[in-house]
């Protein structure tokens, strides 16, 4: 987009004035969202442009890169969100589909990838994809004061928190902004909910991510210059993505395999690596797959498989790259279970068709153990701040996740009813982001 479309578009890119834009970021595993904090404290949330001409208040948190021979010379093209997407569906062999980056932050053992013969840290491919976004956004890093937000602890088995708030910042640097303030994301969707206080009041705030979820009791002082006081945090390395992962491994994954048995030259069946269902239900992993040594691993396992076809259409799925509308119509049937007691689960692919219906009651039994692990995680943030369930005044609750019934009970059963409220679905914590900014000094 040129300076001519920004100015006409994204006006406030095209200011003249001194001072820094303050920004707020909230940089998703799944969707990431960006709200401006204007001087009267008026907050605006960018609308992204999509390629059917429509907008949408967030981008999918996903990167694509691909090359194009121009003249002689191969040169290198980047698109985000719903472009990427295109550009994928568009040549899929020859597309780098960059998922799920927030979710490897933490985890010393990823440091770069290859893509098109060169070495790229992860801090380099979240910087691209925020220089990206901001441009999609009609913004320029360099003029902009950013707030983002961290979980209170990052998704992945041991996973270093120091680690993934550097390699967070170091991100950010790298994009271009000069200025970064880091805070908690269930923090800064607190931010956003002080708003609606008239009076002192102690809150615990529960943010629902992609692939994670976060607890903050935090007192809120609507009249004092120090307006928040964190009082405890506590953080679970799960959310919608583990629900997803429950719709996957008890609906989908038998269709492509899972339960079938291979023989090694003619001897007793043997059980199917679990570990291709493990990544098939953790969408950010399945790219991952798509390798060679891989897909011919499967192949060889299919040849005496019980249910070759199976097997056959988990290579297609990875292969081909199906898992991106796989992932679309699970989402889509957790989303309608929210609010119905049963929903049709519809999936395609050649050689594959999954028209299925679900029940809630099934659902929130297959999801039960990841209930139990968001119960222990409210109760550790309210043990952090010495508090029972009885002192804590109000109950605000943010992201996709807060919407299923299950984890709703969660709360009104430690709380009541009546102290619990639903904010934005997705931008509450890029809201309070930018609001917490306008806290901060001026450079």
């Amino acid at each position: 987009m040129d300076s001519t479309a920004c100015a006409l578009y994204f006006p406030w890119v095209m200011t003249s004035s001194s001072s820094p834009i303050r920004i707020g970021i909230d940089f998703g595993t799944t969707n990431s969202v960006i709200v401006i904090a204007h001087p009267d404290r008026t907050i605006q949330t960018i609308h992204f442009p999509t390629p059917e001409g429509s907008t949408s208040e967030t981008c999918r948190t996903l990167l694509a890169l691909w090359q194009d021979m121009e003249g002689s010379r191969r040169v290198l093209h980047r698109a985000v969100g719903a472009y990427a997407i295109d550009a994928h569906l568009d040549d899929p062999a020859e597309t780098r589909l960059i998922m799920s980056m927030k979710s490897y932050l933490a985890q010393a053992s990823f440091r770069e990838t290859q893509v098109f013969g060169q070495r790229l840290t992860l801090e380099s491919l979240i910087a691209t994809f925020l220089r990206e976004l901001m441009a999609l956004g009609g913004l320029s890093p360099a003029q902009c004061h950013v707030s983002v937000g961290r979980p209170v602890h990052f998704v992945g088995d041991n996973a270093d928190d120091t680690l993934g708030e550097a390699r967070l910042r170091a991100a950010f640097t790298q994009a271009g902004f000069a200025h970064v303030l880091v805070m908690m994301e269930p923090e800064a969707a607190g931010w956003r909910f002080m708003q609606r206080l008239n009076r002192p009041a102690t809150v615990l705030v529960g943010d629902f991510g992609g692939g994670t979820s976060d607890f903050s009791v935090v007192r809120f002082d609507p009249a004092s210059p120090n307006a928040t006081q964190p009082l405890g945090h506590a953080g679970v390395g799960l959310a919608g993505d583990q629900f997803d992962f429950r719709i996957i491994d008890n609906v989908v994954a038998p269709f492509l395999g899972r339960d079938s048995t291979f023989r090694i030259m003619g001897g007793e069946p043997l059980p199917v690596p679990i570990e291709w269902y493990h990544a098939l239900g953790r969408w950010h992993r399945l790219s991952l797959m798509r390798t060679p040594r891989i897909l011919n691993e499967i192949a060889d396992v299919a040849r005496t498989a019980s249910e070759p076809e199976k097997l056959k259409n988990l290579i297609e799925l990875v292969r081909e790259q199906h898992g991106q509308d796989l992932y679309n119509a699970v989402s889509a049937t957790k989303r309608a279970l929210s609010s119905n007691a049963s929903a049709e689960l519809c999936f395609s692919q050649p050689g594959l068709e999954i028209r299925t219906t679900l029940h809630r009651t099934d659902f929130d039994r297959w999801i039960a153990p990841d209930i139990a692990r968001l119960g222990a995680g409210i109760d550790a943030a309210l043990r952090e701040a010495s508090l029972n369930p009885e002192q804590i005044d109000r109950v605000f609750l943010t992201g996709g996740t807060s919407f299923v019934p299950a984890v709703r009970a969660l709360f009104t059963t430690r709380f009541g009813e009546e102290k619990v409220e639903l904010g934005g679905e997705f931008v509450s914590v890029a809201e309070g982001l930018a609001l917490a900014g306008t806290q901060e000094p001026p450079a």
